[in-house]
């Protein structure tokens, strides 16, 4: 246990301001997750995570990328990235296909559906991520956190074991 953080009762620990900044952290995160996702879901037909891989899938290109590496940007299991891109595929969103020079792999890449999708999707998501995340912040700010927030990922990215 760290001695160094001041912490003796459970009345400290709630009031610590570390952690508070991480719960503010995450409850911020899960109540956007929530606004934005609901948006896309109504306005889409699409979820929150669905949109993500549709992205994932768009910058990715041709030929396309593996479950593996699906499952590994979303910190997803490959069993998990395999149930969600049934669904898109059974909506028409994403496509299976043989992975070039390899008759046993298979790769995933978008559908026009899919391609149209993301395009409609990404208008609305803009849209509320400046009204919803971007507007209560002062504007003098933005650019940094949004620095900020890039530099948090890619740590916490950094930790992650990568799946074998």
């Amino acid at each position: 246990m760290a001695e160094g953080s001041g912490i003796s009762t459970v009345k400290e620990a709630a009031d610590h301001e570390l952690v508070l900044a991480f719960g503010r952290l995450q409850g911020a995160a899960n109540r956007l997750e929530y606004i934005l996702g609901r948006a896309l879901e109504e306005e889409c037909g699409i979820s929150h995570l669905m949109f993500e891989v549709l992205l994932i899938l768009g910058r990715a290109g041709e030929p396309g990328l593996s479950m593996r590496a699906i499952a590994q940007e979303q910190v997803l299991t490959t069993g998990g990235a395999t149930r969600l891109v049934d669904r898109m595929e059974a909506a028409g969103l994403a496509e299976r296909t043989e992975t070039p020079g390899d008759r046993r792999g298979r790769l995933v890449r978008l559908t026009a559906l899919g391609e149209e999708t993301a395009v409609r999707a990404a208008h609305l998501h803009v849209e509320n991520i400046r009204r919803y995340f971007l507007a209560p912040i002062p504007a003098d700010d933005r650019q940094r956190f949004a620095e900020d927030l890039r530099i948090l990922s890619h740590s916490a990215r950094d930790l992650l074991p990568r799946l074998p």
